[in-house]
């Protein structure tokens, strides 16, 4: 299940930041020139947009990814603590 979460956030997070950039290079290259200078600030313009906008937009999915790592990482420290009791025991 962690492998499903993680891979519908990541999708998201980049459909985001697609959608972000399309919208930010087209306001950019419409008012500016088409340089590269303002392509660079695009992309950065974009990714930070994208970053804010994913706090809200995606508090859903990245909350089902977290309670997915959590539960593989409770399965795992219960797993190295029956190992470990089995090794006091022997």
């Amino acid at each position: 299940m962690l492998v499903k979460h993680f891979l519908v956030y990541t999708t998201l997070r980049i459909a985001l930041f697609v959608a972000c950039f399309a919208v930010v290079s087209t306001i950019a290259v419409n008012v500016f020139d088409n340089t590269s200078t303002v392509w660079i600030w695009t992309i950065v313009g974009a990714a930070v947009l994208s970053s804010v906008l994913s706090l809200k937009l995606l508090e859903g999915p990245r909350e089902r990814l977290a309670q997915s790592v959590q539960r593989r990482a409770e399965r795992a420290s219960a797993a190295v603590e029956r190992a470990r009791s089995k090794e006091d025991v022997d």
